[in-house]
């Protein structure tokens, strides 16, 4: 019996055609289509496509420091980490070190008592804090009051958790702060958070206690829970205000904060919650089944930044001092008007009634001067007149950018 040809049937099954039916890609929830892809994602991509065009575009629109953090941080990070017990899992509340540290910085510069064992809630970021937040609190159709102008986060946040966003006007008029009467005025009985952000986020206004004082007497009076995300309290600012200091605040109020803008480490995403335990305990039921916990060697070094001296924040300070005058340099040339006095790390600008749009001229200085700025209006539509430049760029790169716009904006000759 003749043997069969195996190398005749594998040569010839490999001349078979196949087809494969194209199938529809699976739908995405329909929370996705409550929010939209972040505004400096997109922006971002843009600028790298232009670059890669030839462009060399200056981009004073996001706020990453790019100052390195501290030498005692980073050689803390590296020591720690080469120790080989260090690399394990953590507890999803962060180690007692860093709640500690947390708890300390927050009694000497905001004179707040944390009890690091139960008040004090390490995250990776704040903007996770956010969202934690978020979840732990809101059910659909709960509204939520979010500034206009404000941090968009506050809005998607929202909508990913089903709530329903309620914008309260924030104006120039109004001295960037909320108007409670006007508030008190409307049907409350469904709101169940309320974000605020001082020193505030684009405009740079400080709080005041008195207006920490009459928001805690609002979110007590109509049973609101109060979030004041407080990042930039160490930028151009010795005014440290923590909403916690109120009396009262506990028990309707939480604050957050980061490292990444007053240590310069916006890419270890180290900040936290603080407030009362009772809130800390339901946030980590969220918390623990979204993450595993932070390298221990990136909480021991930031224990080594939380314990910085005043030397450490005069010094960043100092940068961006100079920084600003540069910057207020830059929205003089362009007619915008400002406060010099603005905290935190931008500089933000009224536009001159020549230019349509405050969107109109950002596109027309990235376009003709190669300098991307960012245009209020992705704050609010209370910020639609506004610009806002960040001061997260050397001095020099300042200057360079100021030259550009002077050659090719020439807005002495339009007004």
């Amino acid at each position: 019996m003749e043997a069969p040809n195996f190398g005749a049937f594998f040569f010839n099954t490999g001349q078979m055609k196949t087809t494969t039916q194209t199938l529809p890609l699976i739908k995405a929830s329909s929370r996705t289509d409550a929010v939209q892809e972040y505004y400096f994602s997109r922006k971002l991509r843009e600028i790298e496509q232009m670059r890669k065009a030839g462009a060399d575009i200056i981009n004073l629109g996001i706020g990453s420091p790019d100052l390195p953090p501290s030498a005692e941080t980073i050689f803390t990070l590296s020591r720690s980490a080469f120790n080989p017990k260090n690399h394990g899992y953590q507890s999803y509340q962060g180690i007692i070190e860093l709640r500690e540290a947390f708890a300390g910085w927050y009694k000497r510069y905001f004179k707040v008592e944390l009890n690091p064992d139960s008040e004090v809630l390490p995250l990776i970021g704040s903007k996770e804090g956010i969202m934690h937040i978020s979840m732990t609190f809101i059910n659909p159709g709960d509204e939520v009051l979010v500034p206009d102008p404000g941090y968009p986060t506050y809005s998607s946040a929202t909508k990913l958790s089903a709530g329903v966003v309620r914008n309260y006007s924030l104006t120039k008029e109004g001295g960037w702060y909320p108007n409670i009467k006007e508030l008190e005025k409307s049907d409350l009985s469904r709101v169940k958070m309320m974000w605020i952000n001082y020193p505030h986020m684009p405009t740079g206004t400080k709080a005041t206690v008195k207006l920490f004082q009459e928001l805690v007497a609002f979110a007590r009076r109509h049973s609101i829970l109060l979030c004041n995300d407080n990042p930039y309290s160490f930028i151009l600012n010795k005014d440290h205000l923590s909403l916690l200091s109120i009396e009262g605040a506990k028990e309707v109020a939480l604050e957050l904060n980061s490292l990444s803008k007053s240590h310069n480490m916006p890419g270890w995403r180290i900040g936290m919650i603080a407030g009362h335990s009772g809130y800390i305990k339901d946030i980590i039921k969220i918390k623990s089944n979204m993450d595993s916990g932070m390298f221990k060697p990136l909480q021991l070094a930031a224990v080594t930044a939380l314990n910085s001296g005043d030397d450490w924040y005069d010094s960043v300070n100092i940068g961006y001092e100079k920084r600003r005058v540069v910057a207020g340099k830059i929205m003089d040339e362009l007619g915008c008007r400002y406060d010099a006095n603005q905290c935190g790390l931008f500089l933000w600008g009224e536009v001159p009634h020549y230019c349509k749009s405050a969107e109109e001229l950002t596109d027309r200085l990235l376009y003709n001067s190669n300098v991307f700025i960012t245009p209020g209006l992705i704050f609010g539509t209370n910020g639609e007149r506004y610009i806002r430049i960040s001061l997260c760029a050397p001095e020099e790169l300042l200057e360079s950018a100021l030259e550009r716009v002077r050659r090719s904006h020439k807005v002495k000759n339009v007004i």
